[in-house]
């Protein structure tokens, strides 16, 4: 788990308070950004430059990613911590798909998403899937740094499967080479 994933659930925990708890947490600024419609407005919430603030942002072009983890923070209801998110709405196997939380195509555009806002609503639905419980930690550290390897791990998780291990040029037998032309 990163420095930013930490900071992430621990920015949740004093936004959300646990279920059965009266009191602490801030359900004003959670609910605000549970009704963010797009990330201009989750951005404008205090609570998501709090956010900024404490997973170390620096950078202007961070905050609507920010404002993204934050807006979909808000949403979860229960810490699930234990597996990766995409570990968990998947197939039990991944010969039986009819299985998974999140079928294939769900999956398929949650993964093709582009843009915060179009993230915002396929986000939200994959919590609304989840009853609002996940690992905040890794969806937070998946939200931070979604891009290209992001997706592929959690293809890989979402099957359960394991990527193939990477060729050891040490160990690799050396390819012939041709010989040049005249």
């Amino acid at each position: 788990m990163t420095l930013k994933a930490l900071a992430a659930l621990a920015w949740w925990r004093d936004l959300v308070a646990p279920p059965g708890h009266d009191g602490g947490g801030d359900r004003a600024a959670a609910a605000r950004l549970r009704r963010a419609s797009t990330i201009a407005e989750a951005m404008m919430e205090p609570a998501a430059i709090t956010l900024f603030r404490q997973v170390g942002a620096t950078r202007a072009e961070d905050l609507p990613r920010v404002a993204l983890t934050a807006a979909i923070l808000a949403n979860v209801r229960i810490d699930a911590p234990g597996q990766t998110v995409a570990r968990i709405v998947g197939p039990e196997d991944p010969d039986r798909p009819e299985t998974a939380i999140l079928k294939p195509i769900r999956f398929k555009r949650l993964l093709e998403a582009e843009g915060e806002d179009e993230q915002l609503v396929a986000f939200r639905r994959l919590l609304r899937q989840c009853g609002g419980t996940l690992p905040v930690a890794d969806i937070a550290q998946s939200l931070l740094d979604w891009n290209d390897a992001r997706r592929r791990r959690w293809v890989f998780d979402y099957w359960r499967a394991e990527p193939l291990a990477p060729f050891a040029s040490s160990s690799s037998p050396a390819l012939p080479q041709e010989a040049p032309t005249p």
